[in-house]
């Protein structure tokens, strides 16, 4: 199993960033906006509606607000079609009023694990844009 690690320091309290990534139900409004168009919660699931009108559909597995860290996995619609994929973030304090945001996820099979991370790449700097516009220090 391929495990692809990102790393992205946000100007931002880590309060902030932590606020918006355990605000499961509003990817669309504050953690993706643009990227994702509507975020629906059934439950313990999640449906994320991209503007082609894609949608996927995670399982929140565990937010821990101590740790400051979620878990979710794709459970079906992923891009590129996975047979596995696991996540996590977690918020860490990173100087003077930063936080580090870290970005874990497992996918199989292993041949997608460039395009994954590629996207994971792209997708952190979009989330730190958007956490950094709403930051208020």
């Amino acid at each position: 199993m391929a495990s692809i690690r990102h790393e992205v320091v946000i100007d931002a309290s880590p309060d902030h960033i932590w606020d918006v990534l355990r605000d499961v139900g509003a990817v669309h409004e504050r953690l993706l906006p643009g990227r994702v168009e509507d975020t629906r919660l059934d439950g313990d699931q999640r449906f994320l509606t991209f503007p082609d009108g894609h949608v996927i559909r995670e399982l929140i597995v565990a937010i821990d607000d101590d740790a400051r860290r979620l878990a979710y996995a794709v459970v079906e619609g992923a891009r590129p079609p996975l047979a596995h994929h696991h996540a996590s973030f977690e918020v860490r304090p990173e100087g003077e009023g930063a936080g580090r945001l870290i970005w874990i996820t497992d996918v199989l099979p292993d041949a997608r694990a460039a395009e994954v991370g590629l996207r994971m790449r792209y997708g952190a700097a979009e989330m730190k844009q958007a956490i950094e516009a709403t930051s208020r220090h």
